[in-house]
């Protein structure tokens, strides 16, 4: 070893294995660090700045492997870089084209207006407020866990937003309501968060094993539901003119719904059956929208062909579907974001970072009170990046523990209005009515229903 290979390994620590530095307290690591809370600052205040979240990651990303490769490269170990980067990267490739598929098919589904129609029948019941509040907040726990819960809560906030107008304490209560409903129901289904996915395809839990936090769940809602109850305006909102139209769906948007659920099973099937990672059944379910989308494009042409002499042409052309339209309409800030946070905690992991960070949370402070300060953490920090460097840090946790840090990081993002995907975009959504000091205002209920669902779990699992 030269004269300059050994100065950067006595500072880096070598590892025993002679293939691996520990970067944590050289200048490059720190600088690494130093980096990643900058960009993850500007991420936070995404709403301040209207920068999209995904460009600071991805710079993070790009330098902090840059700067890992730097010095590996004068130690000669530049093979070790590229065995890092390429486990971070497939793990980044199984997690984007599995949520691309899924998000394609949502696309789908709201193109062809399947959640045009359920609000429409919601608003057609003439419900009541409080019936309204704790209708959308079930079907927000209930459609999370197949729609993930950032869709879940955008399409009841519509609902809300619609028939609370005239009422700003309704929708803001509703809106608390949702983010808490979505979360909580996102939780216990690997299709519900990214978390719960990350989780799935690591292979830590199995898909059915994520049942086990149906009751927990269903506290974490709940509790504080049951609070807001008292606070939802009595009566009946006015019957909006839009409620009572035909049908708004488009041919097609029930056979999506049901290839939909199909592609699930392929997918489950896949994991579970013939041990194939979960996201080559996504995409085989890609090929079956693939396929009905041909077919709805030839309906549509050969409609076209009988009434073109009798309507104006392109008068069809609304009911024309193309799966690459879908695709192109995928959440691609949110897609390239998460190659951001996945490559820079993994570069981070490389350093060393997170086997300190497990040795002093998980070591010192034990994998029960461990968990429950991850959730706390989400509910300031996005749950992806928390959740991603736990998985990275390979705790040797029992199934229960696994299961309890899998609940808090989910359900923990809605202490805050911040905490979640599902909050940030209500906020956005129902700007004025929903708020970061609405959402505040029943914080303390919340933390009494993330209370409840640790005890349910310990009392049904433990």
């Amino acid at each position: 070893m030269s004269s300059t290979d050994a100065s950067i390994s006595s500072s880096s620590h070598l590892l025993n294995n002679a293939t691996h530095l520990d970067l944590s307290h050289h200048w490059v690591g720190l600088l690494c660090l130093t980096l990643f809370c900058v960009a993850y600052l500007l991420v936070v205040f995404e709403e301040k700045t209207h920068l999209r979240k995904s460009k600071p990651m991805l710079v993070s990303a790009g330098l902090i492997w840059v700067f890992i490769a730097f010095i590996y490269g004068q130690n000669d170990l530049s093979h070790a870089v590229k065995e890092g980067i390429q486990h971070s990267f497939l793990e980044y490739a199984a997690l984007f084209f599995f949520l691309l598929v899924a998000m394609t098919y949502i696309n789908a589904m709201l193109e062809r207006g399947v959640f045009d129609e359920l609000r429409r029948w919601l608003l057609a019941r003439g419900l009541s407020y409080r019936t309204l509040f704790w209708s959308t907040g079930w079907l927000a726990f209930f459609i999370s866990p197949v729609a993930d819960n950032l869709t879940t809560a955008l399409i009841l906030c519509a609902v809300v937003l619609t028939v609370g107008k005239d009422s700003p304490g309704f929708v803001a209560v509703a809106c608390v309501n949702i983010v808490i409903a979505a979360n909580a129901g996102g939780a216990f289904s690997p299709f519900g968060d990214i978390t719960t996915l990350m989780v799935w395809q690591k292979g830590v839990l199995g898909f059915w094993d994520f049942l086990a936090l149906f009751l927990p769940a269903v506290a974490n809602y709940v509790v504080p539901a049951a609070f807001m109850h008292f606070s939802v305006p009595v009566g009946t909102p006015p019957s909006d003119e839009h409620s009572n139209t035909d049908n708004l769906m488009k041919p097609g948007g029930l056979i999506i719904g049901a290839l939909f659920f199909a592609t699930i099973a392929t997918a489950v099937s896949f994991h579970n059956f013939l041990e194939i990672p979960p996201v080559f059944g996504m995409m085989l379910g890609l090929g079956y929208l693939k396929i009905f989308g041909y077919c709805l494009q030839q309906r549509s042409k050969s409609k076209r062909t009988v009434y073109s002499t009798e309507v104006p042409p392109g008068h069809h052309q609304k009911n024309e579907f193309n799966v690459f339209d879908r695709i192109a309409q995928a959440e691609w800030d949110t897609l390239f974001f998460f190659y951001g946070v996945i490559l820079s905690v993994g570069g981070l992991s490389f350093i060393g970072y997170l086997s300190l960070a497990s040795e002093a949370i998980y070591g010192e402070l034990g994998p029960t009170f461990a968990n429950v300060l991850v959730g706390l953490i989400s509910a300031v920090v996005d749950n992806i990046p928390v959740m991603f460097a736990v998985l990275s840090m390979e705790p040797n946790m029992s199934e229960w523990q696994w299961l309890l840090v899998t609940l808090t990081a989910g359900v923990g993002g809605s202490l805050l209005s911040v905490g979640s995907a599902a909050g940030v975009a209500l906020m956005g959504q129902a700007r004025g009515y929903y708020t970061f000091f609405s959402h505040l205002k029943w914080t303390p209920v919340i933390f009494l229903g993330y209370l409840a669902s640790i005890g349910v779990h310990y009392l049904v699992s433990y």
